[in-house]
């Protein structure tokens, strides 16, 4: 049977019909040819999981996201993606969206459950869940130290405010002269040390000898204790504790009444004696004042003196 032009014109538009459709949609990332699963889940936030992110089970990679559409009113989305091998799960089972970092973007794991029951099947909408990134773990643990920079930043702040509180321009000038006052003071001591060194330097040959002096005397000091180490102290010693007791020994005769000296000191009879005795030699003495004539008198004819004057205190 021979083929006309026009049959092979219409095979050949056909061809080209079914060529176009199958490269547009494989060029969508939907391959007609493959016997793949879909499934669906449904999320209130995607995390910025893109068309075409990788579907994985176990780390494995099975398949891919081919599209997301928001759903209703409220943003909430639908993810639509495909399985490319039989492994079976089942329908309790979860898509998670995890990963994301600062170059690689989000993906799309199932996490499978074994449990016996209905098995997931073609057309089936997953549970969903939303993993944590690397970008949120480091958010969270930053905000905590946002808000201790933040509080740090203010205590700074106001200490900063407080200084300049402090440091008026009164405050700042009194610093200023505090300063100049030191420097001249360091100058002047700079000025005193030059000094210093100036009248040591002059009197270097003094000091020398002074410090010559000194060596001598130090010299001289040790032989004088050399010496003193020589004498004999316990002899000296010994007979200090003999003269102590020779006194003491003089000391309680004294205070007895047994010798000469205790006698005078302690019995009272011979004080008394003493003191009226002593009594008796002033009176004498008084009436050999008063009365010269009785001691000494001349007369041929033996009168006595009708003048007498009887000392005073005259004893009865």
């Amino acid at each position: 049977m021979k083929i006309t032009r026009e049959v092979k014109t219409a095979v050949l538009v056909l061809s080209a019909i079914a060529l176009l459709i199958f490269g547009y949609y494989f060029l969508k990332g939907n391959n007609l040819l493959d016997g793949s699963r879909t499934f669906y889940a449904v999320y209130d936030d995607v995390e910025g999981l893109a068309r075409s992110s990788k579907v994985t089970i176990n780390g494995l990679q099975v398949g891919k996201v081919t599209d997301i559409q928001i759903i209703d009113s409220r943003g909430n989305l639908a993810i639509t993606f495909t399985v490319e091998n039989d492994f079976e799960f089942s329908k309790n089972s979860i898509a998670r969206i995890y990963g994301g970092g600062i170059i690689g973007g989000k993906s799309l794991a199932i996490v499978p459950t074994y449990e016996q029951g209905q098995m997931a099947k073609d057309g089936d909408t997953l549970n969903s869940e939303i993993e944590e990134g690397l970008l949120e773990l480091v958010n969270d643990r930053l905000t905590p130290l946002q808000k201790k920079i933040e509080n740090v930043i203010v205590s700074v702040d106001s200490l900063v405010n407080g200084f300049n509180e402090i440091l008026d321009p009164n405050t700042r000038q009194n610093l200023r002269n505090s300063f100049a006052s030191l420097d001249r003071t360091m100058a002047s001591l700079e000025n005193t040390s030059g000094t210093l060194n100036g009248i040591l330097t002059d009197n270097k040959p003094k000091l020398d000898r002074t410090f010559t002096n000194l060596d001598e005397m130090s010299y001289n000091f040790n032989s004088f204790s050399d010496s003193l180490a020589e004498v004999n102290l316990a002899g000296i010693v010994n007979d200090f504790e003999e003269i102590a007791a020779d006194l003491k020994n003089v000391a309680a005769k004294a205070n007895s009444t047994d010798g000469t000296v205790g006698k005078l000191l302690n019995d009272p009879k011979v004080y008394d004696n003493l003191d009226r005795a002593t009594k008796q030699l002033e009176q004498l003495l008084q009436d050999v004042k008063l009365n010269p004539k009785r001691y000494v008198h001349i007369s041929v004819f033996g009168k006595r003196n009708k003048d007498y004057k009887p000392p005073k205190d005259s004893l009865k």
